[in-house]
C-alpha cells in the first residue's frame, strides 16, 4: 500500500513538470514561428532588410498588442532577440506606455536591426527605448492599409513596425521596457 502512494507521489509530481516543459517549448516555438512569418513579411516590403539583418550585429522581432485612449497608450507582447556573431537567441517581454493624441487598437509587429554591438548587448541586458510614432491604420490580416513612421532614441538601431490588425490613429511618445523572459531562457 505504501510503495503505491510513493508511485502516485512521484507519478503526481513528474506528470505536471513534463506539461510544463512542453509548454516551454510550445511557447519557445510559437515565437520563432512568429519570427519567421514577420521576417518573411518584411523582407517582402523592404528587401534590402535581408542584407542589413544579415550584416547586423544582431536583431530582435516582436509581437505587440497596443490600446490608446485619448491621451494615454499601453502594450505588451514577447518577441526574441538573434545574436547573429553567437547564434543564440534570447526570448523576451516587452511592456510599452505613452502619452499622446490617439485613439485605437492595434496588433502590430516590430522588427529591430542592431547595427552597433553595444547597442545589442545593452538592449538584452538592460531594454530601455525611448521612441516617437505617428500612425493611421484600419487592417485586418491582409486587408485594409497603415500610414506609419516611429522613430528610436538609440544610436546604431533601425527600427521597422509593420500592422497585423487594428484602427488607431495616434501621435505619441512612449517608453518602453523590455526583459528577459527568465522561464523561456532556462
Amino acid at each position: 500500500m505504501m510503495f503505491k502512494k510513493i508511485i502516485l507521489i512521484i507519478a503526481l509530481t513528474i506528470v505536471p513538470l513534463s506539461a510544463m516543459a512542453k509548454s516551454k517549448e510550445k511557447k519557445r516555438a510559437e515565437i520563432l514561428e512568429m519570427r519567421t512569418e514577420v521576417l518573411a513579411q518584411l523582407y517582402e516590403n523592404n528587401p534590402e532588410t535581408k542584407s542589413m539583418i544579415k550584416e547586423a550585429e544582431g536583431y530582435a522581432v516582436f509581437n505587440n498588442g497596443g490600446v490608446n485612449l485619448i491621451f494615454l497608450s499601453a502594450g505588451s507582447g514577447k518577441g526574441v532577440a538573434h545574436d547573429n556573431k553567437t547564434g543564440k537567441n534570447t526570448f523576451m517581454r516587452m511592456a510599452t506606455g505613452g502619452v499622446g493624441i490617439g485613439l485605437g487598437i492595434k496588433d502590430y509587429r516590430a522588427v529591430m536591426i542592431f547595427h552597433d554591438r553595444s547597442a545589442f548587448d545593452t538592449f538584452v541586458d538592460k531594454g530601455w527605448d525611448f521612441s516617437g510614432q505617428a500612425d493611421a491604420a484600419a487592417k485586418t490580416d491582409d486587408e485594409g492599409g497603415e500610414v506609419s513612421g516611429s522613430g528610436t532614441a538609440v544610436g546604431g538601431v533601425t527600427l521597422y513596425q509593420m500592422t497585423k490588425k487594428g484602427l488607431a490613429l495616434q501621435a505619441t511618445l512612449q517608453g518602453t521596457k523590455y526583459w528577459k523572459n527568465k522561464k523561456l531562457n532556462k
